[in-house]
């Protein structure tokens, strides 16, 4: 890669007619796809590439320098390519496809048939199914994302009483609950 000179942050190759019009052509595609993110890059390095200052770019696009300066650093190393918002690696999976299938089939079959007393999920226990089946720890908070992935949502029960009147609690719902909503929608208003 050739170095720019002194005081310049890209080089010739980057501001030559070609690269411009590439430049512009992505300035261009993003404004018509919305990507503001990417847009903003491309603005801040065609601007520089004028003869704008860093400092005046920022201002205009609401950025700090560093930010318009890192950039360009970007745009030089690897062209337009730089520009372009990608999602951060990040660590790899604990659990390979195979074992993410077969978690799934799991958790469908429920807890009793894994081995469990209760008849419903609870995020430790699916841990602990985990832990015990595939040899993986997941922290409590990764249980949730995890079967969130596998397409998975949250289910509560809903809590009733075992004895109670369900003529009475049908009656308190019509007529009393109500009433206590009036009330305090009144409350509220004066």
């Amino acid at each position: 890669m050739a170095r720019s000179k002194n005081g310049e942050a890209i080089g010739a190759r980057g501001r030559s007619p070609s690269s411009r019009q590439k430049l512009r052509r992505f300035i261009r595609q993003r404004a018509k796809d919305g990507d503001l993110d990417e847009w903003r890059r491309g603005r801040a390095v065609l601007g520089y590439i004028e003869g704008r200052r860093v400092i005046d770019l920022a201002a205009e696009l609401d950025v700090t320098r560093g930010s318009v300066n890192r950039w360009l650093q970007w745009y030089e190393a690897m062209g337009i390519e730089g520009l372009l918002t990608r999602t951060a690696p990040g660590p790899s999976r604990k659990l390979t496809e195979a074992q993410r299938s077969e978690l799934t089939a799991l958790v469908e079959a429920g807890p009793l048939a894994a081995g469990y007393p209760s008849g419903v999920w609870t995020g430790p226990m699916v841990g602990d199914l985990i832990e015990q089946r595939f040899g993986v720890r997941y922290h409590k908070h990764n249980v949730p994302r995890l079967l969130h992935e596998l397409d998975f949502s949250v289910q509560r029960p809903r809590k009733r009483l075992a004895r109670a009147d369900a003529a009475a609690q049908a009656t308190w719902f019509r007529k009393t609950f109500p009433a206590i909503k009036k009330k305090r929608s009144l409350a509220v208003a004066s």
